[in-house]
């Protein structure tokens, strides 16, 4: 769901900025550079693309050991919040916590990763 939520904001506000016409077009060419909070939802999407699979990865490699959940649902619950805390946080622009943030759900993800072991 948290995919989509970044999906949907990013190409929501990309639209309102470059309008309908845009959207629905072959998009062929080079677009209008966004500005403002549609660039921060579209970077905060870029991010999250890079992170998401790193994290399902490592889930699924904890899912096919079968072992107990323990950290890996810990680092799971750990990555979620923080991916969640981080979307406002960059479209608000905030710095500084985002990158708390950003670092939080890194933490999550290497919390699974050490479960495997």
């Amino acid at each position: 769901m948290l995919g989509f939520v970044h999906i949907l904001l990013a190409g929501a506000f990309a639209t309102k900025q470059r309008g309908t016409a845009w959207n629905v077009s072959a998009r062929d060419g080079e677009p209008k550079p966004l500005t403002g909070v549609a660039a921060r939802l579209d970077r905060a999407l870029k991010n999250f693309l890079e992170t998401y699979p790193l994290y399902l990865a490592a889930i699924l490699v904890f899912s096919l050991q079968g072992k107990q959940p323990g950290m890996a649902e810990t680092g799971s619950m750990v990555y979620l919040i923080a991916r969640v805390i981080y979307l406002p946080l960059y479209a608000f622009g905030v710095p500084y916590v985002r990158t708390l943030s950003w670092l939080a759900s890194i933490v999550g993800i290497v919390m699974i990763v050490l479960s495997v072991f």
